[in-house]
């Protein structure tokens, strides 16, 4: 068995097609937990020192990740929700204020900006459907926009937008880009840099093949102090650990954003996962989890009962695969599918496929076969 395959030693019978949803983890994870579990039992925090650079480990690797300049420019929070929340209600919004997004956004990145409206601010949604989305994105940044919030990776079709596009278009309009990162970050390459964005956020428990519980955030460094802090506490403190000193002031780095004690559990198990990504390196990721998309877009595109709802050309498309099988109700077909231990998600008006860069490939023939055979019931 090869070394990633040891990595994944999931059940034999077990199509495990879901990374969009929530990821397996790697043995390594599962072993850095325990470890710290058994750590805990017997010494308990004796070794509090080492936890910290375990901590200070994965704030390296998520800033490699993100090619982020520093990992004082990483925050380590609970989810993407919190990091979108710190930055609608951290800016300084004005009535009349408007927000661009699309209007296939996971609700985390809608509802946050429709909370606004109480302030006067107003969100636009824009379609995606026109073939250029980059350029109806753009098109609704008037002089009145101030940020343009947007997934990089949509959740039920798996359309990837062109990042760079959109950040350059956003900086010559004045307008800030915040990137939900979280249907990309550890399927295909990311870059803060090169996307030109003020802020970018993704949860750990997908294509991350993390623990749920754990996010990265990360605000461009000149930006850290324009967001208004609601949260307060000892962690996020310049002097944090001087619990005897009377004046205090928030981090200058990201940690301004950590109000109280770190979730060092999911940091074990995360700074473990991300290792393994690094090791296989995100440019082989990405090709290996293209050639498993191209696998199944082959084997459903075969199938004339089939309606794909996600992009094919390769710079379009993720790792998320969704389609509609005709003459099955998707919430039928996705309990038809579960019971034959293929695990998916009924997502966008139809069955959402994810595999990741590791998923064997006789995984996705066995899925094909299955799906021909209910063609013809």
């Amino acid at each position: 068995m090869s070394a990633i395959a040891n990595e994944f030693p999931q059940l034999p019978n077990l199509r495990y097609l879901n990374h969009a949803a929530v990821s397996p983890w790697p043995t390594r994870t599962a072993q850095a937990v325990q470890r710290f579990a058994q750590q805990n039992v017997q010494i308990g925090a004796r070794d509090y020192a080492d936890w910290l650079i375990v901590e200070r480990n994965l704030r390296e690797r998520l800033a490699r990740l993100l090619n982020a300049p520093s990992r004082a420019d990483i925050a380590l929070l609970k989810n993407t929700s919190e990091a979108l929340s710190l930055v609608a209600f951290g800016l300084d919004w004005q009535p009349g204020d408007q927000v661009v997004i699309s209007d296939e956004e996971f609700p985390s990145n809608r509802i946050v900006w429709e909370a606004l409206q109480p302030q006067g601010v107003e969100v636009i949604q824009v379609s995606l459907a026109d073939g250029d989305p980059e350029a109806a994105l753009l098109a609704a940044c008037g002089p009145r926009t101030r940020l343009m919030a947007i997934s990089a990776v949509q959740y039920a079709s798996g359309l990837r937008l062109d990042l760079q596009r959109l950040g350059t278009g956003c900086e010559q309009r004045g307008v800030l880009l915040c990137i939900d990162a979280i249907q990309q970050l550890g399927a295909l390459p990311f870059d803060v840099q090169s996307s030109r964005c003020a802020f970018a956020m993704a949860d750990g428990h997908k294509w991350l093949l993390g623990p749920e519980g754990l996010s990265v955030f990360y605000c461009r460094r000149d930006l850290r102090e324009r967001l208004k802090l609601h949260e307060y506490g000892w962690h996020m403190l310049e002097h944090a650990g001087d619990y005897d000193r009377d004046d205090w002031q928030p981090a200058r780095s990201a940690r301004r954003f950590e109000c109280g004690s770190p979730n060092m559990l999911g940091a074990m198990a995360l700074e473990a996962s991300l290792s393994l990504l690094e090791e296989v390196g995100m440019a082989q990721v990405e090709n290996d989890l293209q050639d498993r998309v191209q696998l199944l877009l082959d084997g459903l595109g075969a199938m004339n009962q089939v309606t794909l709802y996600s992009p094919v050309a390769r710079e379009r498309r993720s790792g998320i695969v969704t389609f509609a099988l005709a003459g099955w109700d998707n919430q039928a077909l996705y309990q038809r599918l579960r019971a034959q231990q293929v695990i998916c998600a009924p997502r966008g008006g139809g069955i959402r496929l994810s595999p990741h860069f590791y998923t064997e490939p006789r995984v996705i023939e066995e899925t094909l076969q299955l799906l021909r055979q209910l063609v013809t019931e």
